[in-house]
């Protein structure tokens, strides 16, 4: 009985830590909207808080389905913004 105790343990860590990273990824997606927002207007911009969270999620313990985001700059940016 206790192997199913823990494989529910662990069933539920890994379905936390899965949903803070669903949770970080559209706190990211947002971010990275009103930074092009910024960018297409031609007003200055950070891709500061894109990364800080992009780094948060990188932390996160490693599970197979949650995978790597890369670091945004301000190129990356606005190489998008020209393709609108």
């Amino acid at each position: 009985m206790s192997v199913h105790k823990d494989l529910a343990i662990h069933a539920r860590k890994q379905n936390e830590i899965y949903n803070h990273f669903l949770s970080l990824d559209q706190e990211r997606e947002n971010y990275i909207e009103q930074t092009v927002a910024l960018c297409k207007q031609g007003r200055p911009f950070t891709t500061d808080k894109i990364n800080e969270i992009t780094n948060e999620m990188n932390r996160l313990p490693k599970l197979r389905i949650i995978p790597n985001r890369r670091n945004v700059t301000a190129d990356m940016i606005e190489e998008y913004v020209k393709t609108l």
